[in-house]
């Protein structure tokens, strides 16, 4: 090993994923050890760095070059000792002039003076946090002005961020392409609408709020009854979107995304719609996990059912689905038997669906009020079914 170059050496070191390897790898000779440190550039640190403080300097001593930082205290004891602070965040600043990527999650020790430092990294471009209850937008105000190339942005239940200046601030002046919101309950759906201008640039956009203080929200301040009216908002480049538990009644709200993204290629909706009757979906098989099928499946369908109990008339149109493969699709027959059985189904729309069988549909059929169903390019299914 000794004999290897050293840019050989730095590829075997990158091609091993293991942290118990890469430390018994770098103990054979000081080639290594030293290789190992200078090429390291993410570390994940949990809660058993005690004390935390002089734990961080030694670590952060060794590998100069870190680009990505995760500190995670979950699951963390006072048995485990003191957890880091924000001492401890300047000792990160101090050592990782490189650092562009940060996740803190479960840190609660850390205040706005931790983020603070935090905002000295002039190329962060990637900031995470999970459960920091003592950040609040004063923190959060100095990372959007210091940190210019900030493109990436989770806040997760960051329950003292009251007001969204920061986020006015990015929308005019900062970069960012992804941005996620949960269980903040001091931002309501219409604070993001101050984002303004920043929307034209995102690509991914997560908004949740926690079930506990949904009933409650906020209303839109601009809303005024039986004066409809459109947010002037552009957000044409956004791929992703997910909307859990937001209420959009009386007012409009984020729901008016659903019509302006026009690049979006990833749509997550989890909505209690109590009122919904009419619902058409188009789908085609992605890759989920082991295998190619589309997202909807039998618990899509029966979280459906229990979300919609009004639903009346349902549609779904399947493309690049091919009729060899009906694990291609999702669900199964009896998914959407579940789904006839649960609400007054009238009309039923399938455009080839390759998974149904006359018995299946009559099944269906006969089960309430179906009056109809239209079953397109659903090779498996007669007429005499339909």
């Amino acid at each position: 090993m000794e004999g290897l170059p050293e840019p050989l050496l730095a590829k075997i070191i990158k091609r091993i994923t293991s942290t118990s390897d890469l430390n018994s790898l770098s103990l054979v000779s000081k080639q290594l050890y030293s290789i190992h440190a200078e090429h390291r550039d993410a570390i994940h640190v949990g809660c058993r760095l005690n004390p935390a403080t002089e734990a961080l300097v030694s670590l952060f001593s060794r590998f100069p070059n870190l680009s990505k930082v995760e500190i995670n205290y979950s699951g963390w004891t006072p048995s485990h000792g003191d957890q880091l602070n924000n001492q401890g965040l300047r000792v990160l600043s101090s050592h990782c002039p490189l650092l562009s990527d940060i996740t803190l999650s479960f840190c609660s020790y850390i205040a706005d003076t931790g983020l603070g430092c935090v905002s000295w990294f002039k190329k962060l471009r990637s900031l995470r946090l999970n459960y920091a209850p003592k950040i609040t937008s004063i923190g959060l105000s100095q990372v959007a002005v210091c940190c210019r190339y900030l493109s990436v942005l989770h806040l997760v239940d960051c329950t003292a961020v009251l007001s969204v200046e920061w986020l006015e601030y990015l929308g005019w002046y900062g970069s960012l392409g992804e941005l996620v919101v949960k269980d903040c309950e001091g931002i309501s759906q219409y604070d993001l609408l101050t984002f303004g201008p920043g929307w034209v640039n995102l690509q991914k956009f997560e908004f949740e709020t926690n079930g506990n203080y949904r009933v409650s929200a906020a209303s839109d301040p601009a809303y005024k009854a039986g004066y409809p009216y459109s947010y002037d908002i552009c957000c044409e480049n956004l791929k992703n979107l997910r909307l859990a538990h937001v209420i959009t009644k009386p007012e409009i709200g984020l729901h008016f995304l659903l019509g302006k993204c026009k690049a979006l290629e990833t749509l997550y909706l989890e909505y209690s719609c109590n009122n919904l009757k009419t619902i058409s979906l188009w789908l085609m098989p992605l890759w989920c996990g082991s295998r190619f099928r589309t997202v909807l499946t039998d618990d899509s369908l029966k979280a459906l059912a229990l979300s919609c109990p009004k639903l009346q008339v349902v549609e779904l149109t399947f493309t690049f689905c091919d009729d060899d493969w009906p694990t291609e699709i999702g669900f199964t027959q009896e998914g959407i038997v579940m789904l006839i059985q649960s609400c007054p189904i009238r009309a039923l729309v399938l455009n080839g669906a390759s998974i149904l069988y006359d018995e299946g549909i009559r099944g269906g059929a006969d089960v309430l009020a179906l009056g109809a169903a239209d079953t397109n390019d659903c090779r498996k299914a007669t007429k005499q079914s339909t």
